[in-house]
């Protein structure tokens, strides 16, 4: 049987391959759609995100992450959350369905009304594959959930682009969301041997729900967070403002997010699985927080010194206005993965009652700041939402790193050193710049100059998170 450590090892590698694979994915076709759509198509859809979003976390109601949190969850559990994940959908859908008119009233759109109904059946049809995830997630299957990401990512972006050439604008945006989950669930059933059955026994939802109710109200407040700027600007602007931040916040979304699901899909079942040794745990926790701090801080700082540049070679001027919302976000965006790590942290703990406390306490914060700061426009209030959203780290660490005895010092210790060199990095990169005109160039030289200069720097301070990347790699490539 492979020992702990190589699971991990592999499931970090096709972790990795999975989310560079989807937000490599995602990059080109979001390219595409953006030069063919406008900034008020996306803010129309952006709109409702939040609805859509909050309805996919009452579906799963948390029992999702309650089974890989199991040390072996049976087939009558993945069935009773099955059923219980559908027969919510569905119910959610027909309160939503009636609702619409009044989600059109209250952002004054009234094409909202059909185009909301169609844009809530994303969660209805991602009902039926929660469960087989679920499966796929708590058995490392990374491997194959990349392959299936791939393939809905390439036919659902395919489609989507050809919808926007017929001239469908923001329908494009909707039909590609139900394409893509109808496609990944396609790939889970494919995947899972595990097969839904028609005895249903709910008492294994009763069982699990003390523990799934907290990460259900987590969870929701953790999706109000991410997208209560836009639910907000879709009152106080048009289409085409709330077009700009969601433009904005969506590639910076996809950045860390590259990291926070290359570390996700390995923290809870590997942290669950050494839960009862507090020092094998703390010493497991420190290298994913090394390793996440390797990858988060020049990808994230890198992608905010270059947001300029990118804007105008991929998506062109119009989006010119995302620009200094994308910066500010993705230098926030910089410690979210770390914000994740903490998260799995606590589920894996069971301590589901620490992250919903640490997640409410966040938004309610987050709102009164940013109400207090609407009359000063939308670039304030970004800059106070990424403010909040780093000095929070600080209160995950106050109440999930006392769990395994882990002092600030030692996070401090593990993860300021690459920030400080990221930052240094791309202080140089940006100067080296300066002097070139063409903006192609001028991102092309940028790019080049953080990656050589970081890399030169981890490899002259010997930091051992990069040397364990190079030699799996290569044992991966000789095994080939």
């Amino acid at each position: 049987m492979d020992t702990l450590k190589e699971r991990t090892a592999r499931g970090l590698f096709w972790g990795a391959v999975n989310s560079g694979a989807t937000q490599l994915l995602n990059i080109v076709v979001g390219i595409f759609l953006a030069r063919l759509l406008s900034p008020g198509d996306y803010g129309l859809v952006g709109m409702l995100s939040i609805f859509s979003a909050i309805a996919g976390n009452l579906q799963s109601s948390g029992f999702s992450t309650a089974i890989v949190n199991m040390k072996a969850p049976t087939a009558s559990d993945y069935n009773a959350v099955f059923w219980f994940n559908v027969l919510t959908s569905l119910a959610i859908y027909a309160v939503l369905f009636f609702s619409a008119p009044l989600i059109a009233a209250y952002f004054r759109q009234p094409c909202l009304v059909e185009l909301s109904r169609l844009v809530f059946l994303s969660f209805v049809i991602a009902s039926f594959g929660i469960a087989h995830n679920a499966y796929m997630f708590k058995n490392m299957m990374n491997r194959e959930l990349a392959a299936v990401g791939v393939v809905a990512l390439v036919v659902s972006g395919a489609a989507a682009i050809a919808m926007a050439l017929c001239g469908l604008a923001y329908w494009t945006l909707a039909w590609q969301q139900i394409i893509y989950i109808a496609l990944v669930n396609i790939g889970r059933y494919f995947y899972t041997p595990w097969r839904p059955s028609l005895r249903v026994d709910f008492s294994p939802i009763r069982r699990m729900f003390p523990f799934s109710v907290k990460i259900l109200v987590t969870t929701m407040v953790s999706t109000a967070s991410n997208n209560i700027l836009t639910f907000i600007f879709g009152r106080l602007y048009k289409p085409g403002a709330v077009g700009n931040f969601s433009q904005a916040y969506k590639w910076n979304f996809m950045a860390y997010s590259f990291v926070s699901g290359t570390v996700a899909q390995v923290a809870q079942p590997v942290l669950a699985a050494i839960a009862d040794d507090a020092g094998r745990e703390k010493r497991a926790f420190r290298k994913m927080a090394r390793f996440t701090a390797f990858l988060a801080f020049p990808a994230m700082l890198g992608l905010s010194l270059v947001a300029d540049e990118f804007i105008t070679v991929t998506i062109s001027r119009k989006w010119a206005d995302s620009v200094p919302l994308m910066q500010m976000l993705c230098v926030g965006g910089a410690f979210m993965p770390l914000h994740t790590l903490y998260q799995n942290l606590a589920i894996s703990r069971g301590r589901s009652d620490i992250y919903m406390w640490c997640s409410v306490a966040q938004i309610v914060l987050q709102v009164a700041v940013i109400m207090a700061l609407h009359t000063y426009g939308i670039e304030a209030m970004v800059g106070a939402y990424t403010a909040l959203n780093i000095a929070w780290l600080g209160v995950w660490h106050a109440a999930a790193g006392r769990l395994i005895g882990l002092r600030a010092a030692d996070l401090l210790a593990d993860t300021a050193p690459f920030a400080l060199a990221a930052a240094g990095v791309m202080c140089v990169a940006w100067a080296a710049a300066l002097p070139v005109g063409n903006v192609v160039a001028r991102l092309l030289l940028k790019v080049a100059v953080a990656a050589v200069l970081y890399f030169a720097v981890m490899r002259l301070a010997r930091v051992q998170i990069l040397q364990e990347s190079i030699d799996f790699v290569k044992v991966r490539l000789r095994r080939k």
